[in-house]
């Protein structure tokens, strides 16, 4: 082949891996008022890489009125303290974690539920820092379109916890054996302290660290009025 034609052809390449970029980059911001509408019921890009790996996942949408109070308050609690108070970013948070990293101090998680439902639906799962940065204006652009109910809801529908188990539905379901809508106090703790971590935290199989912590949670669970508004008020 030619040089010049090489080089042309190269060029090409290149040119349509660029426009594929950019559509991958446009597509999630052409979604977030898709998924605005309350019958739209979106779906992870974990979701989606069960699928392509012919491994199947369990996922059973239900909306959050048919979601235990119990297991709202908890995740709000355990995830997202500040949830009804930020736009989508803690920024206070934030700003802690980065005078952490330059001081060369251990990091710790600042991503809100807006943060997280952003990445599940639309990035990747690992901390790397590209996907952070792609992950906050996400983050903010759904926390303006949606409402935090339907922030929450969608979130409640996609978080992981579990290998193939998705959503509260089947997470109730499966470690409990009961719907997402009956779940106790202790039980929705339990839930939510198994989120970060649902391959080692297993809900219905709880070690003496994770109960300690589910009894933190429910503690500030019941406590959690005035921090819930957003949801119930």
């Amino acid at each position: 082949m030619p040089r010049r034609q090489k080089a042309g052809s190269l060029s090409r390449v290149a040119r349509r891996a660029v426009l594929v970029l950019v559509a991958l980059l446009i597509l999630p911001y052409l979604l977030i008022p898709v998924y605005a509408v309350p019958f739209t019921r979106p779906v992870s890009t974990l979701m989606l890489s069960e699928l392509f790996l012919l491994r199947g996942y369990d996922r059973r949408w239900v909306d959050i009125d048919d979601i235990s109070p119990n297991l709202v308050r908890a995740v709000m609690m355990s995830e997202d303290g500040q949830f009804c108070f930020h736009g989508g970013v803690d920024w206070k948070q934030m700003r802690g974690v980065v005078e952490d990293a330059l001081g060369g101090e251990a990091t710790r998680g600042a991503s809100t539920i807006s943060m997280q439902t952003a990445k599940n639906l639309f990035l990747w799962n690992g901390r790397f820092f590209v996907r952070k940065v792609l992950e906050m204006p996400l983050a903010i652009a759904a926390d303006t379109v949606w409402t935090k109910r339907r922030m929450l809801e969608i979130y409640l529908n996609v978080a992981e916890w579990g290998p193939g188990i998705y959503g509260a539905e089947a997470a109730a379901q499966h470690y409990f054996k009961t719907s997402a809508a009956r779940l106790s106090t202790s039980q929705a703790a339990l839930l939510a302290v198994a989120l970060p971590n649902p391959f080692t935290r297993v809900a219905s199989k709880p070690g003496r660290g994770m109960r300690r912590l589910a009894a933190v949670i429910d503690r500030r669970a019941r406590n959690s009025g005035e921090y819930i508004k957003c949801i119930y008020g």
